[in-house]
């Protein structure tokens, strides 16, 4: 484990300053998130999603293994007077026993082992936002591992249980220059 955080550590530390922008699928479906609440930006990194979950007014828990996107993460929250609290974490199943939230995003970030856990972490009517890399893809470029990449309508069988309220997988279909390729994007809400 030490050398994924290792890796993630050097990673984040050549980055700059910057924050990454908050995903697609979340920026796109603002206007389906509550105007209060708890929400997880899961596997965070320098934590786009979880500054655009607090400048809506959530309050945002943010896990990541890395400590340096963490305290980046951490420094600009505090500057920006964000409810953001960060923390770094070795995500596991185990690691959302006793959280409910009420908005749970992911991105560029895939553990098949944590489906079950990500929607009993939902609170009934919560909704999660999902946007990752697929392996269908129209050209060449990492991730490569099929370990970290999404089959087929593969969002749909992980969160079968939440009701789907938006999906977009474009593959290889029509004009390749154009529109979201190379990711799947899911909103789904947990049933009451």
């Amino acid at each position: 484990m030490d050398a994924l955080i290792d890796k993630w550590n050097r990673i984040y530390n050549e980055s700059g300053q910057g924050l990454y922008p908050a995903i697609q699928v979340l920026t796109e479906n603002d206007f389906l998130l509550p105007q209060t609440g708890a929400a997880l930006d899961l596997a965070c990194g320098l934590g786009g999603n979880a500054i655009f979950l607090a400048e809506l007014g959530l309050s945002v828990t943010a896990w990541d293994v890395s400590s340096v996107a963490i305290d980046k993460l951490t420094a600009y929250a505090v500057h920006k007077v964000l409810n953001v609290n960060a923390c770094q974490q070795i995500i596991t199943a185990n690691s959302f026993n006793g959280y409910q939230f009420d908005v749970i995003v992911v991105s560029r970030f895939l553990d098949r082992t944590l489906s079950d856990a990500i929607i009993g972490a939902l609170k009934p009517d919560g909704l999660l936002f999902y946007q990752t890399f697929t392996r269908e893809k129209t050209r060449p470029k990492p991730p490569n591992n099929p370990d970290y990449l999404l089959t087929e309508n593969e969002l749909l069988t992980l969160f079968l249980p939440l009701r789907v309220i938006f999906y977009r997988e474009n593959a290889l279909i029509g004009n390749q220059e154009r529109g979201l390729r190379n990711e799947a994007q899911f909103v789904g809400q947990k049933r009451k």
